[in-house]
């Protein structure tokens, strides 16, 4: 609150005082001076019958305040508690537990009488069907019991994340632990399914709302803690001074979510542990928007915690834990780091929660209110009236662009990745378009990471530098190019038709970035493999300018690009012999969305690699990333790639790129198959194409994705940074083998187009359903 005060003129006097009274309240020292300052002067001198009535108020409520600063009996309830962001890894239950460990003892440094760590962070979230081992779940037991032998939950309520086994089910649980003891164990009610993510192959959902049951703790936990059961299942815990209940992940998102009962029956605190992936714009657009809104309408803080990097496959864990008192952040941690561990500290009064639902009319109604099961613990977490324990204020949400969210988060991705894998460095086939530039970009963006990092202190970011770029003597990173020299190969693998300028373009990037380049021909290798060819069949491959048909010229794409991809692979696995170092090299492909949905890359060619950092991405996003990237990160050769014109094979020249991305959009995020795209399309693109038009271009699309989609189950594992993801693995499960002609759809197609009579649709050219797509994207 600021030094003095201001009031609208429709403001009562008795608000002027309440307010000057908890403000005095929380800074007593300036009573003396404050009992002047408070401007009620203005409010009388437009009504001066007030003027008896606010000093008689006045001096009555400055005596009582005088009283009881004097003798510090002021009571609030003073909550201090800690959330966190944990970089896990899954399967390592060595380093999980050494994480939580450490965010456990910041909480309790700090004072936190709170502490809530991310979904399933014994494990780690993605375990994936690891899960369905019992050796996995008899490890979490172990870490578990190791946590509670000693004395790391005294004084302090810890909800841990752990797959537990209840009958013959498993289930995704927060175990609630406090001074020693198990208080509750919470199971996931609503799993996450789709886009991504397959908990139901994994986990049941806790379905029994009515009640809590008795759930009896393995024998060792028994033997070693003295209890030999705890309730299990939908509910909440009740201390002497407050409520507090958990929720997990998805449960916050859901229609009808869980929050809203709890909070009606008196939960003040909710605690969410989270396994929540990056996607550009998710943040805000779902995370931050639903907490906020929750506790807006309901009052409440809720604690949000989530696992944050690479834990070993396509996603990338974005962080963002926080905590929000009555809709307002209060504190928040960050989204892209290099930190294993950040705590995220709040110092909140519940009191504040209390208000905030007294003047709402929803809880002062008992009817339509269910009634939820509890644990009664006999302890009091909150503390009163101190001076010396500030509380949290508001603070405001600086955002990323998406073209920040692309460069920081794949590049986090990366160096989890590499870092993790053993491996020594990445090696990139860099031709000077745009997409290899833009993963080199990426990499540069990792290498500024490193640094930065290791620069504020981190000395596991810079162990583990030392170790990759194999530094000696006691050096470490200290410049991202003289880092990249060490740990990044990019080779421009050139034929008879590639051109000086991209080349050029290729070697400019590599040196503002500082990664070791080559320049290879691959001509001899090519010239090789047709002689063989000729050898066998007798006849010549023809390129297109000497008069080749387009079997010859597919076939020629092919053998270069197959090259290139063999080439690469031997490259990233002796070039660190050739210079002394151990290790391999983790080959870098760049296939995007594009490419991906239109068949414009090779089966087992140069997109063939390790890893993809940008193979969720579309061209346009990719586009827009290189021209930040230019002023951003520094690389200003990336300004002419970009604007460079794309080169396309005969597939691509009748799609564009904004044309592919919005095929790309519409067929997964808005599930649309040729019928409804192409109704839908008619409406977008009906002040510029006629439904005869728009029908050629929805089958064209259909024809080549379907003829290569075989190619996207052999796809390079990709950072999943997109909805609208092709990735075959995981998020866009879908046959590949088809039938080509789409006889009924495209005939249900042409259908409509004849009664349409061939004519234009009066519509705008952007529908709000696509706008919707955008911001999802």
């Amino acid at each position: 609150m600021s030094d003095s005060f201001s009031f609208p003129m429709h403001t009562r006097p008795t608000q002027i005082l309440k307010q000057g009274v908890n403000y005095l309240v929380r800074t007593p020292s300036r009573l003396k001076d404050e009992l002047f300052r408070i401007e009620i002067w203005g409010l009388v001198t437009r009504d001066s019958l007030l003027l008896p009535l606010l000093l008689s108020l006045a001096v009555n409520y400055l005596k009582l305040i005088v009283f009881f600063v004097h003798f510090q009996d002021l009571e609030m309830r003073l909550l201090k508690v800690a959330t966190c962001n944990l970089n896990q890894w899954a399967m390592d239950f060595d380093y999980n537990l050494n994480n939580i460990k450490e965010s456990i003892s910041k909480a309790k440094e700090a004072g936190a009488v709170i502490r809530l760590g991310p979904e399933l962070e014994i494990t780690g979230y993605g375990c994936e069907d690891h899960f369905l081992e019992l050796d996995t779940v008899t490890h979490a037991w172990d870490c578990l019991k190791e946590i509670l032998v000693d004395d790391w939950t005294d004084g302090i309520l810890c909800s841990i994340g752990m797959p537990v086994i209840k009958g013959s089910e498993r289930y995704n649980c927060q175990v609630l632990c406090m001074n020693r003891k198990i208080i509750m164990i919470r199971p996931k009610m609503r799993p996450a399914d789709g886009n991504g993510y397959m908990e139901p192959r994994w986990f049941k959902p806790w379905q029994q709302k009515d009640q809590l049951v008795d759930f009896q703790l393995p024998d060792e936990i028994t033997a070693a803690i003295s209890q030999k059961s705890v309730p299990f299942g939908y509910g909440y815990i009740q201390f002497l001074d407050t409520a507090i209940a958990a929720e997990v992940c998805k449960e916050l998102f859901t229609p009808l979510p869980f929050h809203d009962d709890l909070a009606l029956n008196g939960v003040e605190v909710f605690m969410n542990a989270s396994g929540s992936n990056h996607q550009i714009g998710k943040a805000l657009n779902t995370r931050l928007r639903a907490l906020i809104g929750f506790t807006r309408g309901h009052g409440g803080v809720y604690m949000y915690s989530n696992q944050r990097g690479c834990d070993g496959g396509r996603f990338y864990y974005d962080g963002c834990s926080c905590v929000l008192v009555n809709g307002e952040v209060v504190s928040l941690g960050s989204q892209f780091s290099l930190k294993d561990v950040e705590v995220v500290l709040a110092q909140v009064d519940l009191d504040a929660v209390a208000a905030r639902r007294g003047s709402t009319s929803v809880f002062q109604q008992e009817n339509g209110r269910t009634r939820i099961s509890s644990v009664a613990v006999p302890y009091k977490l909150c503390q009163p009236f101190n001076l010396q324990m500030p509380i949290s204020s508001p603070i405001k949400i600086n955002l990323y662009s998406s073209e920040e969210e692309l460069s920081l988060g794949a590049a986090c991705w990366l160096w989890d990745y590499l870092r993790r894998s053993g491996a020594s460095g990445f090696l990139l086939p860099l031709s000077g378009g745009a997409d290899s530039s833009s993963v080199a970009a990426i990499v540069g963006s990792m290498c500024q990471l490193v640094v930065k990092e290791i620069s504020k202190g981190n000395e596991q970011v810079k162990a583990d530098a030392m170790r990759i770029g194999c530094y000696t003597n006691g050096q470490y990173p200290i410049d991202s190019k003289e880092f990249a020299k060490r740990i990044f190969y990019t080779v421009f693998m050139g034929s008879e038709n590639s051109s000086k300028i991209i080349k050029g373009r290729a070697k400019v990037l590599a040196d503002e970035i500082g990664s070791w380049h080559l320049d290879v021909s691959i001509e001899i290798v090519v010239s090789a493999l047709l002689s063989v060819i000729q050898t066998l069949t007798g006849k010549q491959t023809l390129n297109k300018v000497d008069g080749g048909s387009d079997v010859e010229i597919q076939g020629l794409r092919n053998i270069q690009a197959r090259i290139r991809m063999v080439l690469a692979l031997t490259l990233a696995s002796v070039l660190p012999w050739v210079h002394k170092k151990s290790g391999f090299h983790l080959v870098l492909s760049s296939s995007n969305v594009d490419k991906e949905l239109s068949g414009q890359l090779t089966k087992y060619g140069c997109s063939s690699a390790d890893i993809n950092p940008i193979g969720s991405i579309n061209k346009q996003d990719i586009h827009a990333f290189l021209r930040w990237a230019a002023t951003n990160l520094g690389y200003s050769s990336l300004a002419e790639i970009q604007a460079a014109l794309p080169t396309l094979d005969d597939r691509g020249r009748e799609m564009t790129s904004e044309e592919l991305s919005v095929y790309g959009k519409w067929r997964t995020i808005f599930r649309c198959g040729p019928v409804s795209m192409f109704e839908n399309l008619c409406h977008k693109w009906g002040s510029t194409l006629t439904p005869l038009e728009v029908a050629n271009k929805v089958k064209k699309f259909f024809k080549y994705y379907s003829i290569n989609r075989h190619k996207m189950t052999v796809l390079t594992p990709f950072y999943h940074a997109q909805s609208y993801s092709p990735d075959d693995n995981r998020c866009d499960i879908r046959q590949f083998l088809y039938n080509t002609r789409w006889s009924y759809q495209f005939r249900k197609i042409d259908e409509i187009v004849q009664d349409l009579q061939g004519e234009k649709v009066g519509i705008t050219e952007s529908s709000n359903r696509e706008n919707i797509g955008a911001s999802l994207g």
